[in-house]
């Protein structure tokens, strides 16, 4: 199974997200993309697969976003994706791709309706709290 991680390594729940695909055996292809930047297609790409709108798929917490007046009602698809492409930090994430779709996956339990197998258990999300029991079931 192909899977692709946007990734941001300095995120917990990015890295809890490919934490958990890794424990179940994937070995995602993982796109740093504040390093490499996003574009204009990409992103639209991205937003359509994953049923997001420019505004679901803004990072408001810890990004420039208030700063930036992106948060305002006001503010059209066109000028958010300007925001995007110009400061990668802007993008919620970490968005996966794999053969059962596209998802942002926050928090990180949306990436077990990506994947076939899942880690064993326990595993815990992010936060500490249970995500899969030592049976192997996802809890909540």
């Amino acid at each position: 199974m192909s899977i692709v991680v946007y990734h941001n390594p300095n995120c917990g729940t990015s890295r809890n997200v490919l934490g958990i695909l890794e424990a179940a055996g994937y070995k995602p292809a993982v796109i740093e993309y504040l390093k490499t930047g996003w574009t204009r297609a990409q992103l639209l790409g991205l937003f359509a697969a994953a049923g997001l709108t420019p505004r679901e798929a803004l990072r408001v917490s810890k990004s420039p976003a208030e700063a930036l007046g992106l948060t305002q009602p006001g503010v059209d698809d066109e000028t958010l994706l300007a925001a995007m492409e110009k400061d990668p930090i802007l993008v919620n994430r970490p968005i996966v791709c794999s053969p059962k779709g596209v998802r942002l996956c926050r928090p990180s339990d949306l990436v077990l309706d990506l994947i076939e197998t899942w880690p064993p258990g326990p595993f815990a999300k992010e936060d500490g709290s249970p995500l899969i029991d030592p049976e192997g079931r996802r809890v909540g």
